[in-house]
């Protein structure tokens, strides 16, 4: 990260300060390359395990097809790429969409799709056709990432709650011996918490969109790979209630522009971590909140499957209204408050310290 740093900051690829943004120095934010080279070295390390060290344990039962591998690098790179082009260059919405919508595709068609749905009612499980299973594949992966570069405002947000989201697919595809999924969410928790004493509050460098795009892409393949590909009736609820934060985040704020007839695209302050720090919380215990709320609901997730099959349902849908609730209680679903925003400004109001976080990355 040193390096990477000394790179942004000699070609100038830093944010800098003004408009959306509120920290105060230009900080550079390609710490997606960081994140990027260390799943990278973790790769090439289990390659050399197994083909040159005889490893027979863990890693090579958990070793991928030729296939696999080529549609998780291609992915991969073509993502990366979209975020880094964006960081430096500030791509049009469709550009980016375009790019990602490539990456989720390449993943598609090379071998790793939701080839059926798990049957919630019990029976035989809802076989899908090629052109649909594509179709759910590609909305699917281009969906998670961008709830994760969506949650991607303020200092170790983002990492933080990917380790803590590739923590519990790690031990469910485990459980499921999914070995392969395992493997790569394994890859994800060490990025992040490489990354993450660089990025928490505050800041030395931020993840960019190449970052945050790249570790909701991953873990979109990974809750596909190691848990919708099993047969269990809650195969598709349990990843969603792991990152079940985000996802509400991101909907809340679709929600939001809808109702204030602005663009769904346009930037706004009344995401999740905007409403907590108008409580009077600080960007760490802002942060660590949010990581304690993530946290509680991939415990919950992972809690569910040892139920009774009878009340598994049930128990997923506590879980959610608990968690609409509380973002409901938030406000998350209001009209966000820019225009007061931009009085407070005018009038340096004394509430204006209030409003506005302290160093965050937007």
């Amino acid at each position: 990260m040193p390096i990477i740093r000394k790179i942004a900051c000699r070609y100038d690829i830093v944010a800098h300060p003004g408009g959306r943004r509120i920290h105060k120095i230009p900080t550079p934010e390609i710490g997606g390359m960081g994140i990027l080279f260390g799943i990278v070295v973790a790769g090439l390390a289990q390659f050399a395990f197994e083909h040159f060290l005889g490893w027979s344990g863990f890693l090579s039962d958990a070793r991928l097809s030729a296939l696999n591998i080529s549609a998780i690098a291609g992915g991969t790179f073509v993502i990366y790429l979209t975020g880094l082009v964006d960081d430096i260059v500030d791509l049009s919405p469709g550009v980016k969409l375009a790019g990602q919508t490539a990456a989720a595709t390449i993943v598609a068609l090379w071998g790793i799709s939701i080839d059926f749905l798990p049957n919630p009612f019990g029976g035989p499980n809802l076989g899908l056709d090629p052109v649909l299973s594509t179709i759910l594949t590609v909305f699917y992966l281009v969906a998670f990432a961008n709830i994760t570069n969506l949650i991607d405002g303020m200092d170790g947000l983002a990492a933080g709650i990917t380790a803590i989201a590739a923590t519990s697919l790690m031990f469910l595809a485990t459980d499921v011996n999914q070995l392969s999924a395992a493997l790569i969410a394994a890859m994800l928790v060490g990025a992040c918490l490489g990354f993450l004493p660089y990025n928490f509050n505050p800041a030395s460098i931020f993840m960019g969109d190449q970052g945050a795009l790249l570790l909701g892409f991953l873990l979109g393949i990974v809750s596909m790979m190691g848990v919708m590909k099993t047969t269990a009736a809650i195969a598709l609820a349990v990843p969603l209630l792991i990152v079940a934060v985000p996802i509400l985040d991101t909907l809340s704020a679709i929600i939001r522009r809808i109702r204030g007839k602005r663009s769904i695209q346009s930037a706004d302050k009344g995401h999740l971590h905007h409403r907590l720090m108008r409580t009077g919380l600080s960007v760490r215990q802002t942060v660590l909140v949010v990581y304690l709320w993530s946290a509680l609901l991939a415990v919950g997730a992972y809690a569910v499957r040892a139920t009774p099959t009878t009340v598994r349902g049930l128990a997923l849908v506590a879980l959610l209204i608990v968690t609409a609730l509380i973002a409901w209680m938030l406000g998350l679903f209001k009209v966000a408050d820019h225009g007061q925003d931009n009085k407070v400004k005018s009038k340096k109001s004394k509430n204006a310290a209030k409003i506005s976080p302290q160093d965050s990355e937007e």
